[in-house]
């Protein structure tokens, strides 16, 4: 592997992070000078302006992780590179480290990649639903009372946004599309589903397929694109992760808009790693609390 060979010590990893923070020159954290003396054998900085010594990984979420850096740079690129997503038990093998190391690196590692300030959806839009979960002991098939509901919106040749929501009504259909999707947006194609009804203005066409009919495609109308994101996912979760609790899907979903989003972004193990060192820190406490 590439990266491996790329990333395979201490001093390799931390010259990358060097030129991914400090592309222009090494900046002091505190005070933001570019007067910056290096401590070559503590791999550190120390400012000449305000006397404060720091390293490259300083304030980000490598400095307070006992991890060798290079274990970093592998979880990253196994999660954004495997296209149904990588499981905790897995990172635990290939790493060689603990199952609570591997999945506290995982979580750390989605909250990361989290799109904060995502782009709205143009063109034409599919949107659609779905329910998350097994099945519960002793009812049906069609039984949906331990499931959790996701949205998602497609843009056509284009990004995907998800979203874990309270049900399928339609004030919450219509909230998520208003957050997601561009108010001039050409058309917005869904299923027949009452709750979608009303999505559609001067500037924006609603068109729909009639699924309990039997219908699927209509011309340009259709919502396969969502339907292949919904596949998708579920085959991350039977194939990969076995498992995933309510609680920690939006992470789930956040990792898997990344990977879906980049899909075509040469740089995309760069771009994650420029998140990994601007994200905040997330307490182990955090995740784990109810």
């Amino acid at each position: 592997m590439n990266l491996i060979e790329r990333y395979h010590s201490e001093g390799s990893c931390r010259a990358r992070l060097k030129e991914l923070r400090w592309p222009d020159g090494v900046e002091c954290p505190r005070c933001e000078s570019k007067n910056v003396a290096s401590v070559e054998d503590r791999h550190q900085y120390q400012c000449r302006s305000c006397r404060y010594q720091f390293s490259v990984t300083a304030g980000t979420i490598f400095h307070d992780s006992h991890l060798p850096l290079w274990k970093w740079f592998l979880a990253v690129y196994l999660i954004i590179e495997s296209k149904k997503g990588v499981s905790a038990n897995q990172l635990k093998r290939t790493l060689n480290v603990s199952y609570k190391t591997a999945w506290y690196l995982c979580h750390r590692i989605r909250a990361a990649l989290n799109e904060v300030d995502a782009q709205l959806l143009k063109g034409i839009v599919e949107t659609d639903e779905t329910f998350v979960g097994g099945k519960a002991e002793g009812e049906g098939r069609g039984y949906k009372g331990n499931k959790t509901v996701v949205v998602g919106a497609l843009q056509r040749d284009g990004n995907i946004c998800l979203q874990v929501v309270r049900g399928r009504d339609r004030e919450t259909l219509h909230g998520f599309i208003r957050e997601n999707v561009s108010g001039d947006v050409e058309a917005i194609y869904t299923d027949e589903w009452d709750a979608y009804k009303g999505v559609a203005d001067e500037d924006t066409e609603h068109e729909t397929v009639n699924h309990s009919e039997g219908e699927y495609v209509r011309g340009n109308v259709h919502t396969n694109g969502m339907e292949n994101v919904w596949s998708l996912l579920k085959r991350s979760i039977i194939g990969s992760y076995h498992q995933v609790s309510a609680k920690h899907l939006d992470a789930y979903l956040d990792e898997l808009e990344f990977r879906f989003n980049n899909r075509e972004n040469p740089y995309m193990f760069r771009d994650a790693m420029l998140k990994l060192l601007l994200a905040e820190t997330l307490p182990y406490a955090k995740l784990i609390e109810d």
